[in-house]
């Protein structure tokens, strides 16, 4: 497989009953910052999102800017209002054929199966891509995005000890890591 940034765009947007997932567009800031800014669990959980975060943040964000070239990143919309809930992305290993998802999700549209839409329909795209494998990884702490990656049927291959240290943490973190092979999307 070539590797080619602009084969992992979306040509349209992706959705289901619950979610779309649509580029971002430097008009998305706001609502972005609105999310982000001030969120502990967020930044508990992804200690590269900087706190307070910023309008300059967020538009460096939908602009592509943040050092991840090979990241096909989509908004989180709620079908109705196309309201955004979150962020969701995938990041492509070199040959394009390994993408691993990551996502954060505003506070008051988490537990409601946003998440896991999100991420199956993600997951789905990748995999029609031509991900030959699609990768997940959680601090093992992080019940909730643990449950998402098993309910669109990841499976843990292990745990990544002593992984990674957080700064914000002061501490180093273990993640646990899924996979989920084509064929295997729930």
């Amino acid at each position: 497989m070539v590797f080619a940034m602009s084969d992992l765009r979306p040509e349209e947007a992706l959705s289901d009953a619950v979610v779309a997932l649509r580029p971002w567009t430097e008009a998305d800031a706001p609502a972005i910052v609105a999310c982000i800014d001030g969120d502990e669990e967020i930044g508990r959980w992804l200690d590269q999102i900087p706190q307070p975060y910023t309008i300059e943040d967020a538009l460096a964000y939908a602009r592509g800017m943040t050092g991840q070239e090979r990241e096909s990143r989509f908004a989180i919309t709620d079908t109705g209002k196309g309201a955004v809930l979150g962020s969701i992305g995938a990041a492509w290993n070199e040959a394009g054929d390994i993408a691993e998802i990551g996502y954060w999700l505003r506070a008051d549209a988490r537990g409601s199966g946003v998440t896991t839409s999100a991420v199956r329909l993600l997951a789905g795209w990748a995999l029609a891509k031509g991900a030959a494998r699609v990768q997940l990884r959680a601090d093992v702490e992080n019940t909730a995005s643990r449950r998402v990656a098993e309910k669109v049927g990841f499976r843990l291959e292990g745990v990544l000890r002593s992984a990674y240290w957080s700064p914000r943490l002061e501490r180093r973190l273990d993640w646990a890591m899924y996979s989920l092979l084509p064929g295997e999307l729930v």
